[in-house]
């Protein structure tokens, strides 16, 4: 929802319209940027009320196309031509040049939308075959592992447990 009604934009712009205040005091008075003002004027030269009124939509590959190769084509800014063709963020325009050049008319389709899916992670180790397809040495030499692990762990914690902690020294404040 815009932050200011069509009624509102429109009085703004009236009162620039009749030719008594600049776009900075026309404005200031009303508590808006100077480019906003500029902007809604624009858009209400181009397009009537219809340019001041809340407008929400998505352009095809085709429309986003034709405006930037009429922007090229008469050297327009980017201001001017979202006024031109009623686009409501400027901004948007640079960022659709920005997209063809990188990647032609494909990179001006719809994008997904959202956060992209994760993967599921993938087990670093890889998984080993079933215990009854392996052989006896290879069951014994994994035993033998486990348990040389396990007796390094038990060590470890009885060490740790060992140490007592350290008295800290207490700050005066």
């Amino acid at each position: 929802m815009s932050k200011h009604s069509a009624r509102f934009k429109r009085s703004v712009v009236d009162s620039y319209l009749c030719g008594d205040e600049s776009y900075a005091s026309a404005g200031w008075k009303r508590g808006v940027d100077a480019a906003t003002v500029r902007k809604w004027v624009a858009l209400y030269q181009s397009h009537g009320d219809a340019g001041l009124s809340g407008k929400y939509g998505r352009y095809d590959a085709a429309f986003k196309l034709s405006v930037l190769e009429r922007m090229l084509g008469e050297g327009l800014s980017y201001r001017q031509t979202a006024a031109l063709f009623n686009i409501r963020n400027a901004s948007c325009v640079a960022g659709w040049e920005k997209r063809y050049d990188a990647g032609g008319i494909e990179a001006l389709g719809p994008r997904p939308r959202g956060r992209p899916m994760s993967k599921p992670p993938t087990p670093a180790v890889p998984v080993a075959a079933s215990d009854e397809a392996k052989s006896r040495e290879e069951l014994l030499a994994e035993l033998k592992q486990l348990r040389m692990e396990n007796a390094y762990l038990k060590k470890l914690k009885a060490l740790t447990q060992e140490q007592a902690p350290k008295k800290r020294k207490l700050s005066r404040r």
